[in-house]
This record gives structure tokens, C-alpha cells and sequence, in this order.
């Protein structure tokens, strides 16, 4: 199998822009990848979209559209998601695994999920429900607008939980300009269990105190208790974002799983 092409979903509050140094140094290794911009994060000038709120469905919906794309193109492709980004991600898998596509007479298709300190709910949950699980003390103060929309309302003590391991000013700043994230995604329940399809990669963040690592193993032991297969686990020492704290690990372990789905199919 040649080099696959890598889909990367973003977390709540979060635009391609934040993931852009991690993607750019992925590229430069001869790989195709791209993040994308979900339904239900709000423009990068803070606003929320105009209309329905979109749900978590449509997150999903987007992004197997994405998928997609690439399988009706030949393409095997290596779907990475991070925190919030992992409930949509996990959703959309349906219909779209390599092996399901060429029982059907076609090429390509997805290979590998892999989630970096992500949720990841069983079946009825929602991402509300496994936030949840975090300390009182580590719960961050998400508002909602008149519309729906949520916003960070202490950047502050948001970026003490997300980004502690790089200067809170730094950290604050990154926080306030964060766009809105749609209410509705966080009470969508999962329907699809879709990491029972694919081999799944995880990338636990061993100091994340926005989704603590107890949350995130349990999160492992679903995904192995659904499929019936180990998961293959990367722990670093990083915080709940470490695409901006430990950028060169995430690179790293992009590229590794990248290439442990090309050795999969050799």
C-alpha cells in the first residue's frame, strides 16, 4: 500500500489553524493531510453559524463525506481525531472501512482510526456525558449564548486545564480565540460504535486534565471490549493539547501511525 492519506478531525472550539504546524511537518514527510473544519465549530471571528445549531450528526456526516472523497479516489486513509472530535469521528465510520468497500467491488477507504486524548463514548453516551467524568476542579466554564452557541467564559482558567505545559499568557491568549462551538454537538448520543471496524491507534496524554488519563483509558477499554482487539496506545507526557505543548511527540506518533497502517496492509 502506498503512503495513506491523513483526515484529521479537530476538537471543540477548534479550527484547522490550530493543528497547522503538526500538519504542515506531516506534509513535508511526503504524506497527504488535512484538518478539517467541523459543522459545529463557529467561524474563526467567533460567531456562530446562523440557522440550526448542527448537531453532532452533522460533524459525522461532514466528515465521511471527507473520507469519502478520498476512498472513491483510491485512497486508503488514516482518520485521527482529537478530544471532541473523537465522538463525530467515531460515528462516521460506517460503510466507509477499506474491507467493507472491497466486498463491494471498490478501492480504498479507511484503514486506521486513531484518537489523540480524545472522548470516546460506548454506544447511548454522548460527549457530555464522559466530560463529565473529569473533577469538579478541572471542569471547564463553558457558557452559552442567547443562540446556543458556547463560548469560553474564564480563558484563564480554561488554558490552566488545556495548555498548562506552555506559558499562561501564551495559553490565555490561544484561548480567546477559540470561535463558538455548537451546544447541540454535546448531547448527541452515539449511535455507531465505528472503532469495532477498523484498527484503532490512541494517543493518551498522560497529563491532560481536561479529559484525565483514567477517563482516557476508559475510553481504551470500550474501544477493546466493543472490537475484541488491543489497541495500539502511545503515551506521552502532555496536556490536553499537544499539538501546541508537545508538537514534535504529535508528529511523531502521526507518522507512526501512518505508516503502521501501511504495514498492516503490506
Amino acid at each position: 500500500m502506498s503512503k495513506p492519506s491523513i483526515i484529521l478531525v479537530t476538537g471543540s472550539f477548534s479550527t484547522p489553524e490550530y493543528y497547522a504546524d503538526v500538519v504542515n511537518a506531516v506534509a513535508a514527510q511526503g504524506f497527504e493531510i488535512k484538518a478539517i473544519h467541523m459543522p459545529s465549530v463557529g467561524p474563526s471571528s467567533g460567531k456562530g453559524r446562523e440557522g440550526v445549531l448542527p448537531t453532532m450528526y452533522d460533524d459525522a456526516s461532514f466528515i465521511a463525506q471527507e473520507v469519502g472523497k478520498l476512498a472513491d479516489q483510491g485512497k486508503h486513509v488514516v482518520l485521527v481525531a482529537h478530544s471532541y472530535g473523537g465522538v463525530p469521528a467515531t460515528q462516521s465510520v460506517k460503510g466507509l472501512p477499506a474491507t467493507e468497500r472491497q466486498k463491494q467491488g471498490k478501492s480504498g477507504g479507511l484503514v486506521r482510526l486513531a484518537y489523540m486524548s480524545c472522548l470516546v463514548p460506548a454506544v447511548g453516551a454522548t460527549a457530555a456525558s464522559v466530560l463529565g467524568q473529569a473533577p469538579p476542579d478541572q471542569t471547564i466554564d463553558i457558557r452559552v449564548d442567547e443562540t446556543g452557541w458556547m463560548y469560553q467564559g474564564n480563558p484563564a482558567a480554561t488554558a490552566g486545564i488545556i495548555v498548562q505545559n506552555i506559558p499562561l499568557e501564551r495559553g490565555e491568549a490561544l484561548v480567546r480565540s477559540m470561535p463558538k462551538h455548537s451546544s447541540a454537538s454535546f448531547g448527541s448520543e452515539l449511535t455507531y460504535p465505528g472503532y469495532k471496524d477498523v484498527p484503532v491507534s490512541y494517543l493518551l496524554c498522560e497529563e491532560d486534565r481536561c479529559i484525565p488519563p483514567e477517563v482516557q483509558k476508559e475510553g481504551i477499554d470500550i474501544i477493546e471490549k466493543a472490537s475484541g482487539n488491543k489497541v495500539d496506545v502511545t503515551s506521552i507526557k502532555a496536556d490536553h493539547c499537544p499539538m501546541e505543548s508537545s508538537k514534535q511527540e504529535v508528529i511523531d506518533w502521526l507518522v507512526s501511525v501512518a505508516e503502521r497502517a501501511m504495514a498492516d496492509a503490506a
